[in-house]
Formats: structure tokens, sequence, C-alpha cells
């Protein structure tokens, strides 16, 4: 039983980690991939009002596994220079 566990456990990682090589890049979860806020002016009509502050009005973010690895990276850099 834990044998089965482990190898689920292993098979997710090397799963997110080849998502984070693929597409380091996923959709704001605040926006939802918009870049802001959409809201409504005084006709009903959808407007964009202030960009999003963690994407910055892109849309994207860095996953937290890419963003761990450069950061992994920049350390070993920095140690062997």
């Amino acid at each position: 039983m834990l044998t089965a566990s482990v190898l689920l456990l292993l098979a997710t990682l090397a799963g997110y980690t080849l998502l984070c090589a693929a597409s380091p890049f996923g959709t704001c979860r605040k926006c939802k991939g918009l870049g802001g806020k959409v809201v409504l002016d005084r006709k009903g009509r959808p407007k964009k009002a202030k960009p999003c502050r963690r994407c910055k009005g892109h849309g994207k973010r860095l996953r937290v596994g890419r963003h761990l690895h450069n950061h992994s990276r920049d350390i070993h850099r920095a140690g062997t220079r």
C-alpha cells in the first residue's frame, strides 16, 4: 500500500515537472486570464477596469514549480562562480 502511494506521488511530481518545463506560464487565478476586472458601464456594456495586480495585466503568471526551478538554478549559479 505504501509503495503504491509513493509511486503515485512520484508520478504526479514527474507530471507536474514536465508541465512546468513545457508550459512555464499558467493562467492567472485572480483575473482568470483576462488581465483585469471586467466591469459594466452605465449602458451595460462591458469595459476593462484596472489591470490585475498579480499578473500586471498580462493574464499569465509563472507556475510555482517553474519559480522554484528558476530560484534553485540562480542559487546554484551563484554558488559555483
